[in-house]
């Protein structure tokens, strides 16, 4: 058994599953899937109420989840489980081309993080500042992924956030107060367009007005907007992109 997957089995066929992971207070529901033809049935109540008691069995009193912004259903089904819409999250994108012309100087800097000298202390008091718990169980999968490129942000000597990239796509991004976060998005964005991926991306909350205007600035496109949801405000949104919608 993997603590927090479940699967609905209907007579041997896979109709439904959820995948829940906890990190310290924080409870985030990664995916919840209901076959089309089974959604009035009560699947998604009921794998929502598995993945609940995953969340009571860790102690975590908060509960997250990012969902499509036009996925009714599920919305209905989160509101009544005590989770509420906080802000969109948008997917952003442009082609690399289009973003090299407008790139200044980057205020930031960036410094690969190296398996011999990853400081996860100071990766864990960032990640405090901005979602509220460590992530150290995130860094350490990331970090051992060989598609992705993790980095520190640095303000002179100071180290004030932190990123990942990966095939041109920009996330977790995260920084300890949310007036460096334009500065840091466009260091990362400086970095990605030296690669020869055809698109850079990045997911955008909706909570920090600067990234948002930092990715139009930069020609990015809104591409597809999600919704985050929760049982309570957490965290310093305006300090954070999100990987994905699962990875958070």
């Amino acid at each position: 058994m993997i603590p927090g997957l479940w699967v609905a089995d209907d007579d041997g066929e896979i109709v439904g599953f959820a995948w829940s992971w906890v990190c310290g207070e924080l409870w985030f529901l990664a995916q919840l899937f209901v076959a089309p033809d089974r959604q009035s049935d009560g699947i998604g109540n009921q794998l929502i109420n598995k993945a609940f008691a995953h969340a009571e069995m860790r102690g975590a009193p908060i509960k997250a989840l990012i969902t499509f912004t036009f996925n009714n259903v599920s919305q209905g089904l989160y509101i009544r489980h005590g989770l509420f819409p906080r802000f969109p999250i948008y997917m952003v994108g442009v082609p690399r081309d289009r973003l090299a012309p407008r790139l200044a100087a980057p205020r930031l800097r960036l410094e690969s993080l190296t398996a011999d000298a990853i400081p996860y202390d100071r990766l864990a008091q960032i990640d405090v500042s901005a979602v509220g718990v460590s992530r150290e169980k995130h860094h350490r999968f990331l970090l051992g992924d060989s598609t992705t490129r993790g980095f520190t942000i640095h303000a002179g000597n100071e180290c004030v956030g932190y990123v990942y990239i990966s095939g041109g796509h920009i996330g977790p991004l995260a920084v300890h107060r949310p007036d460096l976060v334009e500065s840091a998005f466009a260091a990362a964005l400086s970095f990605a367009a030296q690669s020869d991926c055809p698109a850079i991306s990045a997911f955008v909350p909706g909570a920090s007005e600067p990234a948002l205007k930092a990715a139009i600035d930069h020609g990015m496109r809104l591409t597809f907007p999600m919704l985050l949801m929760s049982n309570r405000p957490f965290g310093d949104w305006g300090s954070y992109f999100p990987r994905n919608p699962g990875f958070m």
